[in-house]
C-alpha cells in the first residue's frame, strides 16, 4: 500500500506492504483494543519507544489511518515527544543547544504532568514547531480513547525516565541494525541538502550517540518490533 501521510506538519509518502499489515500492523491494533476494552472508562496510553531513524512518526501516523478505516477498532491518536524539548534559550543558558535531542534536553517533569492530564481526560498537547525549532504549547487537542505517545527516550533506563511507566499501559520499541540506522539517518540529512561530509559529521556528533544510548539503555517492552535493513516492520521473536 502507497500512502501519502502528514507527519509532523510534512507530506510523506508511506508504502506498506499487504503482508506487513495483515500480519504485524492489524494484529498489534487489535491488541491495542483488547487493552483499552478492559478498562474502557478511561483513556489508554500506550509509550512506543525506538532510536532514530526507526521511522516511528510515519509509522504511528500509519497507524492512525488504520485506526480509522475500521470500524471494529477506537481511534487512536499519535503524540510524539518532540513537543517536550526544553526551549533553545534554556538550552542555550545550560550549555546544551549543540546536543539538542539527547535526554538531557527533555523537560521530563512537564511530559510527566501532561501524562497525568491525558489520561485523567480533557488534555492539550505541545507539538514541536520545526520552522521555529521550539516547542508550541497547547498545539494538539488530545480527544481519541488510545493515544501512543512515541519518542527516542520513553523507556529510558534512569530514575527521570522510569518515573513515566506509571503512565504507561502498554509499551513497544523498535530495534533495528545500528548500521541501517546510519544509513537512513545520514540519507535523511542528504536529502535535505547537506553534503556527503556535512552528514557524516552530523551523524557522528548527534544522531549517532544517540541511536547507540536508546539500544544500549532501554528497559525490556511489551512487545517489540524489529525493522529490516529494506524498512519493514516484523514481529521481533523472543
Amino acid at each position: 500500500m502507497k500512502i501519502a501521510l502528514t507527519v509532523n506538519g510534512l507530506h510523506v509518502e508511506a508504502h506498506y506492504h499487504d503482508d506487513e499489515i495483515e500480519k504485524v500492523h492489524k494484529p498489534l491494533l487489535q491488541q491495542l483494543a483488547k487493552i483499552h476494552a478492559a478498562k474502557p472508562e478511561r483513556r489508554t496510553i500506550v509509550f512506543l519507544s525506538a532510536p532514530p531513524g526507526t521511522g516511528k512518526s510515519t509509522l504511528t501516523t500509519f497507524w492512525e489511518y488504520l485506526s480509522r478505516q475500521d470500524a471494529d477498532l477506537p481511534e487512536i491518536q499519535t503524540l510524539p515527544m518532540d513537543g517536550f524539548h526544553y526551549y533553545n534559550r534554556w538550552l542555550e543558558a545550560h550549555h546544551l543547544r549543540a546536543c539538542k535531542g539527547a535526554p538531557e534536553t527533555f523537560d521530563v517533569d512537564k511530559l510527566a504532568e501532561n501524562l497525568r492530564l491525558v489520561r485523567a481526560g480533557e488534555a492539550t498537547w505541545p507539538q514541536y514547531d520545526r520552522q521555529r525549532h521550539d516547542p508550541v504549547e497547547h498545539a494538539v487537542v488530545v480527544t481519541a480513547p488510545i493515544v501512543i505517545v512515541e519518542g527516542n527516550w520513553l523507556l529510558r533506563d534512569d530514575d527521570r525516565w522510569r518515573a513515566l511507566a506509571e503512565f504507561c499501559d502498554f509499551s513497544l520499541f523498535i530495534r533495528a541494525p545500528a548500521e541501517t540506522l546510519r544509513a537512513r539517518l545520514i540519507g535523511r540529512k542528504l536529502a535535505g541538502g547537506l553534503s556527503q561530509a556535512e552528514a557524516e559529521t552530523f551523524y557522528e556528533r548527534t544522531d549517532g550517540p544517540n541511536v547507540r544510548r536508546v539500544l544500549e539503555s532501554s528497559l525490556p517492552a511489551d512487545l517489540m518490533l524489529e525493522m529490516t535493513p529494506t524498512g519493514e516492520y516484523r514481529m521481533a521473536r523472543p
